[in-house]
């Protein structure tokens, strides 16, 4: 299955770095008017996230946590009412995968599914490209490594 990867190195520890990438609130907000209800720290919990005035909708799942190397999460519903097929992101997945590697973190996100034979390719994975662009910032504003 063809995937949208985003990766970079930060200074920060797996641990700090997985502490911000569990806390979607902290990362996942401020480019489009995001909405986001529900939980994610065990597996099984869910939120929704919303953005675009309603354009963008989506329920993840949360189904796999391995404090400091990974967390996925599946997306349960989409309503993408900007394409044709609105459901394109269902039962897609989204992962972060943490590697340590000396006194840096190295973190692979991908989204399984997000291909780009996907009408929503470009526009989902620039705006992608934007949160984790504002993750990668708000690790390495946090300074040294901890």
């Amino acid at each position: 299955m063809k995937s949208y990867t985003y990766q970079f190195k930060t200074n920060q520890s797996p641990t700090k770095v997985f502490e911000l990438v569990s806390d979607i609130s902290q990362w996942w907000v401020g480019i489009y008017e995001e909405k986001i209800l529900g939980h994610s720290k065990t597996p099984g919990d869910a939120f929704t996230f919303s953005a675009g005035g309603g354009k963008h909708f989506s329920k993840q799942e949360l189904i796999e946590i391995i404090p400091n190397k990974k967390i996925s999460w599946i997306v349960r519903e989409s309503n993408l009412s900007f394409l044709e097929n609105p459901k394109e992101w269902e039962n897609t997945w989204i992962t972060f995968e943490l590697f340590a590697m000396g006194h840096d973190t190295q973190i692979i996100f991908t989204h399984i599914g997000l291909s780009k034979d996907l009408a929503c390719y470009t526009s989902c994975s620039n705006a992608w490209s934007q949160y984790l662009n504002n993750l990668e910032n708000k690790l390495n504003r946090r300074g040294a490594h901890n």
